[in-house]
């Protein structure tokens, strides 16, 4: 183990991966330069989900990588995930380890943050009450949908953003880029981007009839000649990402690019992408991709940036140095 890692009172560093995205936990146990735990996981043919973990954990601070998304390659859900999660915590927690941190750079239920309409429920809260309930000591998470997710929470939540891993690959891309926000509700995560790499900043008008239905009514802002780069958090069914590119072409950008933090690329994605005006869609690795992406989907690596935040975590140093106390970006 790295000796910059190992306190003088002996305390252990273990990280752990659940089955929803297991070769990122691998690329952060490697750069931290230890060897990833040892944990059996699998689910009966009852559905019911088990999980042992197969040394021994006392007196460590276990970290347990699991985003909580769908992985086809392992057979798991979105909700296994998240029930796995549980029942790893769970495990870690009755084997005596010090300190049990939840890695789950996406979050699952995260636009189930408030209530639009009558008897809905707070599913983001829900998740939070039960992760605290299940003995989670923190939470390490990626670029929450909303910031007041954290309110959610009675223990530490230490938010990473994935701004500075995409603005280094953008930077220096063209010399006339315009940040596109999606929506009002992001205007400061774009500005910020914008900021970073010396671009313009324009705002889309963005309604939504229904779930999963958004139409684009106005551009604001010049794009014409440009390239436009529409940075959001997620990138779903990319229904709104695709309407987003249309208008942006209507109104005149040059060339048309996405990035996001999150690929769920669910349903239709992949067809609707593939069709769509956007020269590349950049995501990072917190969701892994399934089969069958288009080609002008690229994939940067977070890894780094959550092995800089677990060695904080674990040394009790400021994880907010990582980002130069930049990491609020809502």
């Amino acid at each position: 183990m790295n000796a910059s890692l190992q306190p003088n009172w002996g305390r252990r560093l273990m990280v752990f991966s659940g089955r929803s995205n297991a070769p990122l936990a691998g690329a952060i146990a490697e750069l931290l330069q230890i060897e990833l735990g040892k944990v059996t996981l699998k689910t009966f043919s009852s559905g019911e989900v088990y999980s042992r973990f197969e040394e021994s954990i006392r007196g460590a601070d276990v970290f347990i990588v699991q985003p909580m998304c769908a992985n086809p390659e392992t057979g798991v859900n979105a909700n296994d995930s998240l029930l796995e999660l549980l029942v790893m915590v769970d495990a870690a927690v009755g084997a005596s380890a010090h300190r049990v941190i939840a890695v789950t750079p996406w979050y699952g239920y995260s636009r189930q943050d408030k209530k639009s309409a009558p008897r809905e429920p707070i599913s983001a809260r829900m998740v939070a009450r039960a992760l605290e309930a299940t003995g989670v000591d923190r939470v390490l998470t990626m670029d929450l949908h909303a910031g007041q997710l954290q309110g959610f929470f009675g223990i530490p939540v230490d938010h990473m953003t994935a701004v500075g891993i995409l603005s280094d690959y953008f930077a220096g891309l063209d010399d006339d880029l315009v940040i596109v926000a999606p929506d009002s509700g992001r205007v400061k995560l774009n500005k910020q981007f914008a900021t970073q790499i010396g671009a313009g900043l324009a705002i889309l008008d963005k309604e939504r009839p229904q779930q999963q239905v958004a139409e684009i009514t106005t551009v604001i802002g010049d794009v014409r000649g440009k390239t436009a780069i529409v940075i959001d958090d997620i990138i779903d069914t990319a229904g709104t990402l695709c309407a987003a590119g249309e208008a942006l072409k209507h109104a005149g950008a040059r060339r048309v690019l996405a990035a996001a933090t999150h690929g769920v690329f669910s349903g239709p994605a992949y067809e609707r992408l593939a069709a769509s005006a956007f020269e590349e869609v950049v995501v990072t690795d917190t969701i892994p991709l399934r089969a069958g992406a288009p080609g002008k989907i690229k994939v940067l690596s977070c890894a780094p940036l959550l092995a800089d935040s677990i060695s904080s975590i674990f040394t009790d140093d400021s994880v907010s140095a990582v980002f130069g106390g930049k990491n609020h970006t809502f």
